[in-house]
């Protein structure tokens, strides 16, 4: 039996994820770049909104 994949992901689920330090995830959330919100000192990403920030990445110029 496989876990299912969470919808909300955490900041270090992110860094994991991306292989991205925890800083360069926040300036992305800082800049628009990845959306995020928080709820009272919780800090979560949809998992949809990575998919978005990746798809863009692919997608942009080289």
């Amino acid at each position: 039996m496989t876990a299912a994949t969470p919808e909300l992901l955490t900041v270090p689920e992110v860094m994991s994820r991306l292989r991205f330090s925890r800083s360069k995830v926040y300036d992305l959330i800082r800049s628009k770049r990845l959306v995020s919100f928080t709820e009272g000192r919780c800090r979560r990403i949809p998992e949809s909104a990575l998919r978005d920030y990746i798809r863009a990445q692919l997608e942009g110029d080289f």
